[in-house]
């Protein structure tokens, strides 16, 4: 118990408990940030945003915990489904409309994980897709939900009832706050003592047990946070687009959650966010050719399974020793 404290602390880390590495990332990050909707479509950034924070909420689960889920969906499209409801038909500003759908995200992980964590392996995550298409049929035939038409025309209002995020600028510099500040706190739930617990449960479970731990405590809380991010990314979706269909529970979000972490490199920080950014790149360049996009992405996932077991993130890293 003391060695995963001293771990936690970490002999690199700064007052913040963050490398000096992960220091230079983050000013890599903001500084792309900054620069973005300047030579990018904010439109488009911000798509990147919002997968790229799903795709980290999963990892949180799969990288670190070692809790592979393929009902993501459930709590990005519940929070999409919840935020635009608030905001629209509600009239609550921006800031609580996605609080309330974190908060729906948070309270279906808290009654699905307590259930899930009960199993192990490709039985978790069979009933993590179970739930999620549970939420999906329930989308479906709920009455606030618009059936198949979705909710649309979902207002983005105004931050705090003061800061107008009409324009597409406007609602960039909301997403990118909010994104950078969600991934600092996960940053933070990684290395704190909580996350080198989770680590060593993904590493050792029976040793976890025999030191005291209490694993499926542990696993739930993680479930929860997990979901709570993914929640965030849902309610940002649904504000930027102006929408909450169906595809955002669709077991195909799961899915291209499943490989952006992956692509970009599970267990490692950064590379669900680049796994986010190409994929959503692909999807954006590769739109005209239809039906054939599935097959690419299809490809993408054999080859991260097969050949690219660290992912971008460790391919880049090989490159790196091997030019040494």
């Amino acid at each position: 118990m003391a060695s995963i404290s001293m771990q936690a602390q970490g002999g690199t880390s700064t007052g913040l408990g963050m490398s000096r590495q992960h220091m230079i990332y983050f000013g890599v990050l903001l500084a792309l940030l900054t620069v973005a909707p300047f030579v990018l479509y904010p439109l488009f950034v911000m798509k990147i945003i919002c997968f790229a924070l799903l795709a980290c909420s999963l990892n949180l689960l799969l990288g670190y915990g070692g809790l592979l889920s393929f009902g993501h969906a459930a709590y990005f499209g519940a929070s999409s489904y919840i935020t635009a409801w608030t905001a629209r038909d509600l009239g609550l500003t921006p800031e609580l409309a996605i609080a309330c759908g974190v908060g729906a995200s948070a309270l279906l992980a808290l009654v699905f994980g307590a259930l899930a964590i009960r199993r192990q392996g490709i039985y978790f995550a069979m009933i993590t897709l179970a739930f999620a298409q549970l939420v999906y049929f329930a989308s479906l035939r709920a009455p606030f939900t618009g059936g198949e038409d979705g909710i649309q025309g979902v207002p983005r209002g105004n931050l705090l009832s003061l800061i107008p995020l009409a324009s597409d600028r406007g609602m960039y510099c909301f997403v990118a706050v909010v994104f950078f500040l969600a991934l600092l706190l996960m940053h933070r739930i990684i290395h704190s003592p909580f996350g080198q617990v989770m680590k060593s449960i993904r590493e050792n479970e029976p040793r976890a047990i025999s030191l005291g731990y209490h694993v499926n405590s542990y696993k739930l809380r993680l479930f929860i946070f997990s979901a709570a991010f993914a929640g965030l990314a849902g309610g940002m979706k649904s504000l930027v687009f102006s929408v909450a269909t169906l595809n955002d529970v669709y077991w195909e979000m799961s899915g291209e959650a499943v490989l952006m972490t992956l692509l970009g490199g599970a267990g490692t920080f950064f590379g669900p966010i680049l796994g986010a950014a190409v994929i959503v790149t692909l999807q954006n360049q590769l739109a005209a050719l239809g039906a054939w996009i599935t097959i690419i992405q299809g490809t993408l996932f054999v080859l991260c399974v097969m050949l690219l077991r660290g992912g971008l993130v460790g391919l880049f890293s090989k490159m790196a020793k091997f030019f040494r």
